[in-house]
């Protein structure tokens, strides 16, 4: 069984690859979660976590990870991704993901109204929300992706 983990930063990146998997790669890696294996998990932020934007993943470690990505090898599509981190006052908080064919504030329009619609089916009072959101005109193959890695 993980511990629960204490900390975590929002992201999000764009890249273009040779192939999708590549464009997904490179993606992660502008993202600072490239070099990392991402364990993915489901949309709740532990009690007490604290925001760590700074933070320095060990190299080949195992992450928690809520993220949402879009890959397209259709020259001139737009497309965007975007993760929101819901905080309660005192209690846990809610991660949402978006990725689709729209621009960047599409996607952070998408996920301020998914996050607020998770607080309120949940009785939540919510005090902040953080957002990272990026959009990509796809060159040949190009990956948007948006995370919230989790760390202890």
């Amino acid at each position: 069984m993980l511990p629960t983990p204490k900390k975590y930063f929002v992201t999000a990146a764009a890249s273009e690859g040779r192939s999708k998997l590549t464009a997904f790669d490179n993606a992660l890696l502008k993202a600072r979660i490239g070099n990392v294996n991402l364990i993915r998990v489901s949309s709740i932020l532990p009690p007490g976590t604290e925001n760590d934007p700074e933070l320095v993943l060990p190299p080949g470690s195992l992450v928690p990870t809520a993220y949402g990505y879009i890959m397209s090898d259709e020259p001139g599509e737009l497309i965007s991704a975007a993760v929101g981190v819901g905080i309660s006052a005192d209690t846990f908080g809610v991660i949402m993901e978006f990725s689709g064919k729209c621009s960047k504030a599409e996607a952070e329009k998408n996920i301020e109204n998914m996050v607020k619609e998770a607080f309120e089916t949940r009785g939540m009072e919510l005090i902040d929300i953080k957002i990272a959101a990026v959009e990509h005109r796809v060159e040949k193959i190009g990956c948007a992706l948006a995370a919230v890695p989790l760390w202890y």
